[in-house]
Order: structure tokens, then sequence, then C-alpha cells
């Protein structure tokens, strides 16, 4: 079949994202010591247990083999869904393949203090990078690390800042995703999803003048609209990770 072929003609096409996903840290390789914690969380909070996608994290066990399917099981039961594995021996890798699970290699240590820690030479606004992120609706520029874009970010449009914060002058509409290795502030309503420190930075913050976000994350913590207080909707806000925990409040 010709490259060139009618779009009627192809099946799929393949496209690099950035999805929000769950990370389950394991500290136990025991699946009843694992399944006694999931049942307590799950008493404390079952909205997030509505199949929820995560990546099992075993980079601090060291267990050259787990009870990786019973793992998986005790999982399933609590109506989570693991997708992949991170880090682990070759026995690790080769089970979570054979169970149909992805394998990521483990984060190297410091590797997130380092990305926010280190001076990064700007990259021009036209670069590859800037016209994959932003189409034609909406301008990008850079300054340092910060990206700033301006205009709407339109529904099924992606924009990010691998390296610093993000600066939306405009809305962010649903169905549309903003990503920033640290903060995100949007001057106008922020319908879509927004993802803050996709690189670990805990620091990272969400600041948007109208509050009606379908996602919210910061480091890989998230909460979806239906877990944010109605009393937050509609009204400038700011969202931290404190505690363990994403915290939404009223900004100013």
């Amino acid at each position: 079949m010709s490259l060139n072929a009618d779009s009627a003609d192809v099946a799929f096409t393949f496209k690099g994202g950035m999805l929000p996903m769950t990370v389950m840290e394991l500290t136990s390789a025991d699946p009843e010591h694992i399944r006694r914690q999931l049942a307590g969380k799950l008493s404390q909070s079952p909205a997030f247990f509505q199949h929820t996608p995560v990546v099992l994290s075993v980079e601090k066990l060291d267990e050259p083999h787990l009870a990786l399917e019973r793992i998986c099981a005790v999982c399933r039961d609590h109506k989570l869904l693991p997708v992949a594995v991170r880090g682990g021996s070759e026995p690790v890798r080769q089970s979570a393949w054979a169970l149909g699970l992805g394998w990521f290699a483990p984060v190297e240590e410091g590797r997130a203090r380092a990305l926010e820690s280190v001076s990064r030479t700007p990259e021009p606004a036209d670069d590859e990078a800037s016209s994959v992120s932003a189409s034609a609706t909406g301008e990008i520029s850079s300054h340092a690390a910060t990206r700033l874009f301006r205009g709407t970010v339109r529904s099924g449009q992606q924009v990010s800042a691998a390296d610093g914060d993000l600066i939306v002058i405009g809305a962010v509409n649903a169905g549309a995703e903003v990503l920033a290795a640290g903060s995100i502030h949007v001057y106008g309503a922020l319908r879509g999803r927004a993802l803050a420190g996709i690189h670990g930075n805990t620091h990272a913050g969400i600041y948007c003048r109208e509050l009606e976000a379908e996602l919210l994350s910061v480091a890989g913590n998230y909460k979806r609209m239906e877990d944010i207080d109605s009393q937050l909707l509609g009204r400038a806000a700011e969202v931290h990770f404190t505690k363990e925990q994403l915290e939404i409040k009223p900004l100013g």
C-alpha cells in the first residue's frame, strides 16, 4: 500500500502523548498486606477506585521475584487496573510482559531534581517542538524556561512547557490539555486537563481565573472534576500538592 494512501485506508496512526497516570509505589511485596491497605483506601475514597489505570512501581523492593500475578489480581479486585510495571529485575520484567503489562525502566535518582535546577537554553518560538505543541490558533513565545501561549487552547489540542512554567493568556477548552514541568497559570477559564510538575516537581502549582477542569494533576497526583468541591467550581482557584494530596482553594 502506498505511503500516501487515502486516510480512509488507514486503520490507525501512532501519536506521542502524555497521559495522566497514577503510580502505585510498592513498599511491600506481600499481596495480602497490599489487599488490607487497599481495602482501607477504598472505604476512604471510593470515587478513586473506578477502574483507574495504575503503574506498579517496584523500585523500592529488593525482590528478585515477585508474586506479580497475585498483586495484579488484588488491584483488580479493588477496581484498579495495572497497565505497566516500573523497575525491578529481569524476572520481574519478563513476568510483566507475560501478563500483558508494559514495563518501564526505573527512574534515575535525582533526575527530576536535576531537571528543575539546571538552567536550560531557551528554545526558539518557531522550533519544531513549538509547532507540534500549539496550532495556528494560538501563539507561543518563550523566555528562559517559561513558555507563554496567547489564545484559546482548543479541544484536542495540547500545549506543553517541557522545562518550566506554562502561562496561558486565554482559556483552556474542554478536551484540551496543558502540561508543564513547573507551574501552570491560566488567565481565563480552565475547562480541560491541566498537568503540572510532570517530571515529579511537587512544588509546582496550578492557577486559573475560572476553575471548571476535567482533571487537575501535580506531580502525578490528580483529581477529576467530580472530586472537586462544587463551591470552588467557576471561581478563581489555585492547586498545590500538600500533605500527600492535592489541595484546591480559592485564589487571592
